[in-house]
Formats: C-alpha cells, structure tokens, sequence
C-alpha cells in the first residue's frame, strides 16, 4: 500500500496516511504521465524461499531483496533455529539440524506477516516441540490445516488458533490448494514429504509467485508442474 501510494504521488496523486491505520486521498483533476517505477520486492515470496531453506534442511541466498521488510520472518526463523547473513540487499538462510518449535501470532507490518502464516505452519509440521499459531488479522485462514494433515501433520484448531505439533516425518500425498498461501504452504510440505506429493488447483499459486517451481528447481527441488 505504501509504495502504491508512492507510485501514484510520483505521479500527482495526493495521498497522505499510507503505512498508517488512516489514509487521506485529496482528488485531482488528473494524473501526469507515468513514468518508470521500480516495484519494492515481494517480501512474502522472500519468507516463502526462506521457509524452503529451513524445511529442506538446506541453504539460500536471496539477492535483490529489502531485508529490513523481512526482520519480523527472519526473526521467527532464528527462533525455529535457522542461522543468517544479512546484506544491504541480500539474506541468506542456513537451516538449523533440528527445526525447533516456536509460536506465532499474525500482525499488521512490522509484525509478522498473515501471508507468511500458512508458509510458517508448513515448517512447524516438522519442529521438535508444539507451536501456537495464532491467526489475526483474517478469518477463515485455516483452510490449509486439513490438506497438511493428509500429509501426516499433526493440528488441531481452536477458532483463531491452531495448535501444531511436530511429526517426525511427512508423507507425499495427493493434496489440494484452496487459496494463494495455502497451495505454498503445500508446496513446501512436499518438499519436505517422504515420496510425491501432488498438489492440484496450483493456479491458486500463480496469483502471487511467479514460476516458483522453477526457482525452487534451480535451488534443487525434485518439482515440476504437469497439466490437470
């Protein structure tokens, strides 16, 4: 929102407020002509390469990143064990031997991300321990629960929180995305399942990533996308 806000402001728009609870817009006749803008990085699509490093037992560096847009994930990563390099405009992500436990709660940024929720409880499946994930600042933002759990997750809900508490391993299975972060959060969960894991509906994915299994396979994941 900020950086919309900046972009339209370049552009001639009044918008006072943006990253605050109250954003004031004053019309104007007209907007001047555009002109290039460089877009800030997608810090959820960051997280989401992070969590991957973490729950692989793997590493990754991620470049032309803001990682100051990334200090509430990375700081529930360190928590979880896994170990950083921070940069001007780099991260890279060392996965810890044992992925340790850890709660969560979602908050507006600076605070950890809703987008990252479903990502986080997918690496969670795997922690020695019971994590606390508390959903909000969305409702119904559990609907990835029951598609873990046919990979062997173990979760319980309870309204706004879920309860997760780590199995020694995933098993691949045939699951289905339900929306944009859930279809990640499975994603990940396969990458980290003993066997194939199919996930169906990816066009959720699509929504905000793009050619994430493309990365994921230059990092060396065992994926690829088929037609349904």
């Amino acid at each position: 929102v900020v950086d919309l806000a900046n972009y339209l402001n370049s552009l001639g728009a009044k918008i006072d407020g943006a990253g605050s609870h109250i954003i004031t817009i004053e019309g104007v006749k007209e907007l001047n002509t555009p002109k290039p803008y460089r877009v800030i990085p997608d810090r959820i699509e960051a997280g989401t390469l992070l969590v991957a490093a973490g729950i692989t037992g793997g590493e990754v560096t991620i470049t032309n990143c803001i990682p100051s847009h990334l200090e509430s994930i990375i700081h529930k990563l360190q928590e979880t064990g896994m170990t950083f390099d921070i940069g001007d405009n780099w991260v890279t992500a060392r996965s810890a031997d044992q992925i340790l436990s850890t709660d969560v709660k979602t908050l507006p940024f600076p605070g950890f991300p809703t987008d990252m929720q479903a990502q986080f409880m997918a690496l969670m499946c795997l922690g020695n321990g019971t994590s606390v994930i508390t959903e909000q600042i969305f409702e119904n933002r559990f609907m990835h629960v029951s598609e873990l759990r046919r990979l062997g997750a173990d979760i319980s809900i309870d309204g706004r929180t879920a309860v997760v508490k780590g199995v020694k391993e995933l098993l691949g299975a045939k699951v289905m995305a339900t929306d944009l972060r859930a279809s990640a959060s499975l994603v990940l969960a396969g990458l980290a399942a003993k066997g194939i894991t199919e996930v169906s509906r990816v066009y959720h994915l699509d929504r905000g990533y793009d050619r994430l299994e493309k990365k994921l396979s230059a990092l060396g994941a065992k994926i690829e996308r088929t037609k349904e």
